[in-house]
């Protein structure tokens, strides 16, 4: 299955909205890639685009693919005083799409990345045709917390900055594999702190489903099984909000979904996106 040349083209930066933004691409938009929209991949609080790159090499079979650093991870822009807001990563996100003249594009966003492309689609920004919101923190003013917990991303922050072993990894993500051990082990001091802490507050502080309301699009929300991130009683508050909205669950997987069942995560997406993975 895995005999099939890389779909990986290149890593780039573009200067959008403001600031660097850093993106991988797979695929290209030659063959039947080319009749598809593009696919934008919005990864998670602490997943710079690279642990996601087994993704974009799936995705880049059937789609133009790109796999982008949120503001403040892996090698986009980072500062004490950059603005690590929700909104100012939707606008990035629907200022990379202008910047690389994508006239037709999904984005696929994970965790905090689903927030982000909820809050862009709320713009209905040209060219944006559907959304897959992939087990996003329905935390909010007065709602339940978030399940993770703060220090786990700050100490494991912190132990990346030193130089640490994915061994030492293992303590934060037990279940993962080696070599996904190894990849967080090596990226994860890309993670700015103070756009990671920024991020995790507004998860309980922003307000993700007034967003949902003024959503116009196809959307799919994508849950797992385990985690309790979304729970049934958040499926039912999301179709009460969101009419249109498509919902796939995957078994056996946790949060990190794609690392925990692969194949089921691809499978969740059916042909939403216009070709099946």
């Amino acid at each position: 299955m895995h005999s099939h040349s890389s779909s990986f083209l290149y890593g780039a930066n573009v200067q959008a909205n403001g600031i660097r933004q850093h993106y991988l691409r797979y695929g290209g938009n030659d063959g039947a890639r080319a009749s598809r929209d593009a696919v934008i991949i919005l990864p998670g609080i602490t997943s710079p685009a690279v642990t996601w790159g087994f993704v974009g090499e799936r995705f880049g079979q059937q789609f133009d693919t790109y796999v982008l650093d949120v503001r403040g991870r892996g090698l986009s822009s980072a500062s004490d005083t950059l603005d690590y807001s929700v909104d100012a990563q939707a606008a990035d996100v629907i200022a990379l799409a202008q910047a690389l003249g994508l006239s037709r594009y999904a984005i696929v966003g994970h965790s905090m990345g689903a927030r982000i492309g909820a809050r862009a689609a709320r713009q209905t920004p040209q060219g944006l045709t559907r959304l897959v919101m992939v087990d996003p923190p329905v935390s909010g003013p007065g709602r339940r917390a978030y399940p993770s917990k703060l220090p786990w991303y700050v100490d494991s922050m912190r132990l990346a900055r030193a130089g640490c072993s994915a061994e030492q990894m293992r303590a934060f993500c037990a279940t993962w594999t080696e070599e996904q051990l190894q990849l967080r082990a090596e990226w994860l001091h890309t993670c700015d702190e103070r756009a990671v802490i920024a991020s995790f507050e507004e998860f309980h502080t922003g307000d993700f489903h007034a967003d949902l309301p003024a959503l116009r699009l196809p959307v799919m929300l994508m849950q797992a099984s385990r985690g309790d991130v979304i729970l049934p009683e958040d499926v039912a508050e999301i179709r009460s909000l969101l009419p249109q909205v498509v919902v796939s669950r995957v078994e056996e997987a946790g949060h990190m979904i794609p690392w925990d069942n692969e194949a089921g995560f691809y499978a969740a997406f059916r042909d939403f996106l216009g070709a099946t993975l």
